[in-house]
């Protein structure tokens, strides 16, 4: 029996191991072992137990010297000692001995000149065919030249941790060991741990490469190749806007930013599935077909069609795709450098302007900020939307300090002076607890739409003076009035409240997290009155 080298990570006399199988093999290895059912789309559906979303508690960064003083140690990014991480490893290798094995050896970042080989052995056959489809698979030719990972990764969510003996915090653990090369998850299905790990190693490898590594989705022209990229924690419809019919599609989650250009860290899209809608999403809805793989949506057990509405399991509901199945995707993820960059925000508030134009220096402020709402079920124990700060809008899978990732994005946005703008996909005309609406989804395109064509180049701002941010007065396909956050509420009085309130929070988190920050980037934040 053909290993490909297994035994060197320990798992000696597997049962079988398989290697990029395709993901009809998958799909059938899948039902075979009972992981999961099929749709009427063709779609492999899956439930994943307790885990239903990323758990930060159980994430680890392995504390070596090489790296110690690279890593922004803290609530987010915990150390694991060396030796704790190799006996957990050690554990998981000994559980995958005579089992099947599926293995996935593929690429991430669409750019060869900073491409990173990546080998997933995987417990799972449905969790295989995620991550086949979720990085750049190799063509025949360079899976035969292949070689040696430059990273490789165990994924057992069979296998349960005991807190008191392994040192973690459940049996659940998703640990990195970059000196090593090496990353380990355990006692979670979540897919999305998976690719998260990936985005984490890659946050890290790059900057030592001058590309600024990036939470983000891109897209751009077909015929000018001017490149967007969009910025925004999960929810805030980032897979969503970036998913533009009119647009070449990069990639819907992790970029990187070379002097080149915009690459894709990915070949695939992981899209949020509540409240799908053909009418609002096509591409998505579309993409839910044969080689997809659905978790945690609920579906009639007779006719087996999707509930898209039904958030009983989680409201984090997700499918994994690869990414030519929007059908405008950009074949391989690269693009030029950014014409505009978007952050977007959900706000729970409701106070923030739809849209704004931001400053270089405004910028790196929101930038550094990272502020929008938790949706709910997009963490374990998330039930109703909180607002929160997330540091570059992807806090969790940023190792390094901040001022490491902020730097070089100012650098770039002087340099090629691209244009910025912060877009509130959230509430409008008064707060989500008060049962306002969030701000309609075809407005919503219509200013991101404006600013990626130069619409607002020769339109009136006025200056918001608690967020300290321009806002137009008038947009293409949006009521004037909807631009207006403060006009939108009935109560003048209870959005002024409200507006300092969050401004003040603003101002709070950045001087308690960013007290060294320079003077410039903190005048261009909000001012509460």
């Amino acid at each position: 029996m053909e290993t490909y080298g297994i035994e060197k990570l320990g798992i000696i006399g597997p049962k079988a191991v398989y290697r990029n199988l395709t993901p009809a093999q998958l799909t059938e290895h899948a039902l075979r072992r009972g992981e999961g059912t099929l749709s009427n789309t063709g779609a492999l559906v899956v439930t994943t137990g307790k885990y239903t979303g990323r758990s930060p508690n159980d994430k680890f960064i392995v504390d070596t010297e090489s790296v110690h003083n690279d890593i922004a140690w803290g609530k987010v990014n915990r150390p694991i000692s060396r030796e704790k991480f190799n006996a957990i490893k050690s554990k998981v290798a000994a559980y995958l001995q005579g089992r099947e094995v599926f293995i996935f050896d593929g690429f991430a970042g669409a750019d060869k000149k900073y491409t990173k080989k990546f080998r997933i052995v995987n417990e799972l056959a449905s969790q295989n065919m995620f991550i086949h489809q979720l990085l750049i698979r190799p063509t025949a030719e360079e899976l035969a030249a292949y070689g040696e990972p430059d990273y490789t990764m165990l994924v057992a969510p069979g296998f349960k941790c005991d807190p008191e003996v392994d040192g973690v915090n459940s049996e659940a653990a998703i640990m990195i060991d970059y000196e090593a090369h090496m990353i380990v998850i355990c006692g979670s299905q979540y897919a999305g741990e998976i690719k998260k790990s990936v985005f984490s190693t890659m946050n890290y490898v790059m900057t030592k490469q001058n590309v600024l590594p990036m939470h983000c989705s891109a897209n751009m022209d077909p015929e000018t190749h001017e490149t967007a990229v969009f910025f925004g924690l999960s929810g805030t419809g980032k897979t969503t806007l970036s998913a533009d019919p009119a647009r070449k599609l990069i990639g819907d989650d992790e970029h990187g930013w070379s002097p080149d250009g915009v690459f894709n860290f990915e070949g695939g899209c992981y899209a949020k599935c509540i409240n799908l809608s053909a009418e609002n999403e096509p591409d998505i809805y579309n993409a839910i077909k044969f080689g997809a793989l659905v978790e945690n949506v609920i579906m009639d057990p007779e006719t087996r069609e999707f509930d898209f509405n039904d958030g009983s399991l989680t409201e984090n509901t997700r499918v994994g795709y690869p990414v030519e199945y929007i059908k405008n995707s950009a074949i391989p993820g690269v693009g030029g450098i950014p014409k505009v960059v978007i952050f977007l925000t959900a706000d729970a508030f409701g106070v923030l302007p739809p849209i704004s134009r931001l400053s270089k220096e405004a910028a790196m402020y929101h930038f550094v900020t990272g502020f929008t709402s938790k949706l709910a079920g997009t963490e374990r124990g998330v039930t109703e939307p909180q607002p929160t700060f997330s540091t570059l809008f992807g806090e969790p899978f940023m190792p390094m300090d901040p001022n490491v990732y902020a730097q070089m994005l100012g650098e770039k946005l002087e340099k090629y002076g691209t244009k910025v703008y912060l877009v509130n996909t959230g509430w409008a005309g008064g707060s989500a607890a008060a049962g306002a609406k969030r701000m309609k989804l075809s407005y919503t395109r219509a200013m991101v739409t404006a600013a990626l064509n130069g619409s607002f180049d020769n339109i009136e701002f006025k200056h918001h003076d608690v967020f300290n941010v321009d806002y137009p007065t008038s947009c293409p396909g949006v009521p004037d009035e909807k631009l207006d956050a403060r006009g939108m509420w009935a109560d003048k009085a209870a959005y002024d409240e409200q507006a300092n309130k969050l401004a003040a929070m603003f101002q709070e988190n950045f001087a308690k997290k960013y007290p060294n920050m320079p003077a410039d980037i903190v005048a261009a934040g909000p001012k509460a009155k």
